[in-house]
């Protein structure tokens, strides 16, 4: 169902975006907080405001280029109704004025190839320096296209609840367009955004939402039952909930982070999977006592480190507005004392796996081989041989998801062994 678009719609958007540009809080949070504010807008009313602001979000600096000076929030809008989200000016008429069609007709026209790279890939200038150094202008562009989308929707078949046909049957039975995923076995990507927080399968713990690329991470670490395993940065859960689920509700599963909002998120998560083997609990930091009790006894431990959230842009725009350099080297070095930490708790024989959902190889590869050269008693597992036995394809030593290749986030993730 389309939104009817009128004048007060658009001040909606308008005001919102108003909201985002300050970049004082993630995206996501400021368009869910306006929402509760209005409750006024419909379903369709709302995803015509997200969908129209995070088109800003996505292709801000081609805009403001295309705009030529004459920027405000009103015109970045009706740029992105335009040029991105290709609405007509007869479709713009209900808001259009007169003395602006000349304005977007000139935005429209103007070639693309006049804008510098970084421009028209609508990534800030040190970001696409760093891309580029990695993949070359030509994959940085394809790169760029695939990051300036909308992510689909992925679920994630709870096994202990369903089996994935039995989910796609249901689903199909309901009207809600959705395939097996190309990569995870448990993946179900759905054609649709539909809303799903009602849905009996949801609300049985037949699924949980989870990017398919964020899904092989537990197929990497790849736990056993009856074994002892640490998530080290839960957050609200969702790779912990699958880990569970790969251990068939077996052995001892600790959920750990420094956040009690986000663990407060995995409970009513935690109720639903049906999973009874997780053990949550909150640490100050790093060195917490929690994590010294457990040194050297930890059949696998999942790091999820803390990093930039670049590989997410399709989902969160504003991170590449909200990032920067300095931000970036300050991560680098947590992410490298979070591994340390997190090495401990690892027995002889164990496996350690390393993640992030960034694009950058100072955020991974790096981080891997200080930790390798620092630590000689662990070693890495090619990703390829890991995955390749599940049935997954990988042909890399290490797990490297990209959205212009895997239509997936963009992850990083390295498996290591301590030695025995």
């Amino acid at each position: 169902m389309k939104a009817r678009f009128t004048p007060a719609l658009f001040a909606h958007a308008e005001a919102v975006l108003g909201q985002l540009l300050r970049f004082d809080h993630p995206a996501d949070a400021v368009v869910s907080r306006y929402f509760r504010e209005h409750r006024q807008l419909g379903h369709a009313d709302r995803a015509f405001v997200a969908e129209t602001v995070f088109a800003v979000l996505r292709r801000g600096r081609s805009i403001e280029a295309r705009c030529a000076g004459q920027l405000s929030d009103r015109r970045r809008l009706l740029a992105a109704l335009a040029l991105v989200r290709g609405w007509s000016q007869r479709e713009l008429a209900p808001v259009l004025k007169a003395s602006e069609e000349a304005w977007l007709a000139a935005a429209k026209a103007m070639p693309e190839a006049d804008l510098p790279p970084a421009v028209r890939c609508d990534l800030p200038d040190w970001l696409y320096q760093r891309l580029e150094q990695q993949f070359g202008a030509d994959e940085t562009l394809a790169l760029a296209h695939a990051i300036n989308q909308s992510a689909p929707l992925d679920l994630r078949v709870n096994t202990l609840k369903a089996g994935r046909e039995a989910v796609l049957a249901k689903l199909a039975a309901d009207s809600i367009a959705a395939q097996p995923g190309a990569l995870s076995p448990l993946a179900v990507r759905l054609r649709d955004k539909p809303a799903l927080a009602r849905h009996p399968l949801f609300l049985e713990g037949a699924f949980e939402v989870q990017d398919e690329g964020s899904q092989l991470l537990g197929f990497l670490l790849d736990p056993k039952r009856g074994e002892m395993v640490v998530d080290f940065c839960a957050g609200a859960g969702g790779k912990t909930l699958l880990l569970g689920a790969l251990m068939r509700n077996t052995g001892r599963l600790y959920a750990f982070d420094v956040s009690d909002k986000r663990l407060a998120n995995l409970k009513p998560r935690l109720a639903r999977s049906g999973l009874s083997n997780v053990h949550p609990g909150r640490i100050e930091h790093e060195r917490d006592q929690k994590i010294k009790r457990l040194a050297g006894k930890a059949d696998r431990v999942l790091v999820d480190a803390p990093c930039s959230g670049l590989g997410t842009l399709r989902r969160n725009p504003d991170l590449k507005w909200r990032q920067s350099e300095t931000s970036v080297a300050e991560l680098t070095l947590k992410q490298a004392s979070i591994l340390d930490a997190a090495a401990t708790l690892v027995r002889p024989g164990g496996r350690l796996v390393y993640a992030t959902c960034s694009l950058l190889t100072v955020e991974n590869d790096a981080v891997v081989a200080a930790f390798l050269e620092k630590h000689p008693d662990f070693s890495l597992l090619p990703a390829a041989g890991l995955l390749g036995k599940q049935g997954i394809a990988c042909e890399d030593e290490v797990l490297r998801l990209l959205p212009h290749r895997h239509n997936t986030d963009g992850f990083f993730a390295a498996a290591m062994e301590r030695k025995a």
